[in-house]
């Protein structure tokens, strides 16, 4: 099954988790890819707003297992490694996940794909994105009124350094712009996830 460190964070991560939604016979598997500022967070909670789900999200996950983080590269595997596990553990048991992380490459979408095709799980993946004017603007409020419920540690200039590793999405996705209207998108995932069920 698991190594005992792995068991540890995953048990970890759970705890950190909003109560879990009612189990489905066919749960969605919800990638939200996107650069910070891009309003991600914000998506992922208007979703949950009209589809049960829970939310799995990077910073999140990071805080719960590292207080303290310094993002070296074995910390990002670690934390990635049993948040991949967390997923593939919630769908099995048919719990529908937002996963709210950047996302931006393919090598980093993969084993997602790989997590919903073992699990029998609806995929759904979402672009979520907005001007670089308003993506500044909502990193420097971020950084003059922290939000506790702001896991995010990323600035203006992190989103510039992560600008050029952004890939195209392979596969059919959404595209949100989180600078106008998102209720239509909303509301036609929140279609996407309830096919077949009644």
């Amino acid at each position: 099954m698991y190594d005992e460190r792995s068991a540890q964070d995953i048990k970890k991560l759970k705890a950190s988790l909003s109560p879990l939604p009612e189990p489905e016979v066919i749960p969605s598997l919800i990638v939200i890819s996107g650069l910070p500022g891009a309003g991600k967070s914000y998506f992922a909670r208007r979703l949950v707003e009209k589809a049960p789900a829970v939310i799995v999200e990077s910073d999140a996950m990071r805080k719960a297992l590292f207080p303290t983080s310094w993002y070296t590269p074995e910390e990002s595997q670690r934390v990635f490694q049993a948040t991949h596990l967390l997923i593939e553990d919630l769908l099995q048991r048919g719990i529908s996940v937002i996963f709210d992380a950047t996302n931006l490459t393919e090598r980093h979408r993969e084993p997602l794909y790989n997590i919903a095709d073992r699990s029998g799980a609806r995929l759904i993946i979402v672009r979520v994105e907005a001007p670089p004017e308003v993506v500044r603007e909502r990193l420097r409020r971020r950084a003059e009124r922290p939000d506790a419920g702001d896991k995010s540690d990323a600035d203006w200039q992190v989103y510039r350094k992560m600008l050029g590793d952004r890939e195209n999405i392979r596969r059919n996705h959404f595209v949100v712009d989180t600078s106008r209207d998102i209720t239509p998108v909303i509301e036609k995932i929140a279609r996407e996830m309830q096919k077949g069920k009644g």
